[in-house]
């Protein structure tokens, strides 16, 4: 029996809500680089982001936030997360608590 493929379109959207999706979508752009500069600055503790994170951080790559940390480069980001056992397209949100402990108390040493 041959399997047969389904094309499914995505859901019409008015105008009105793919403006309201793009403003979306454009805020938490505009909010993440604040967050990244501040973590650069050192105004903004990485800790803080892993332990309780903002709504607008919760899709963020994990390795992206470790880059903007002061003194990471993309080979320290990706070995501290190799060594928490965490994959380096993993978000924020979907972090579990025991990874989350573990990046905090690397970050604490």
């Amino acid at each position: 029996m041959v399997a047969s493929k389904i094309q499914v379109q995505a859901p019409a959207r008015s105008l009105d809500q793919r403006m309201e999706a793009l403003k979306r979508a454009n805020d938490i752009r505009v909010r993440r680089a604040q967050l990244k500069k501040d973590l650069k600055d050192g105004t903004v503790q990485i800790e803080g982001i892993l332990l309780d994170p903002p709504e607008y951080v919760s899709t963020a790559k994990v390795f992206d936030m470790l880059m903007a940390v002061p003194k990471f480069g993309s080979v320290k980001a990706a070995r501290l997360l190799n060594q928490c056992r965490i994959s380096q397209s993993k978000t924020v949100g979907g972090l579990s608590d025991r990874q989350r402990a573990e990046l905090v108390s690397l970050f604490n040493r």
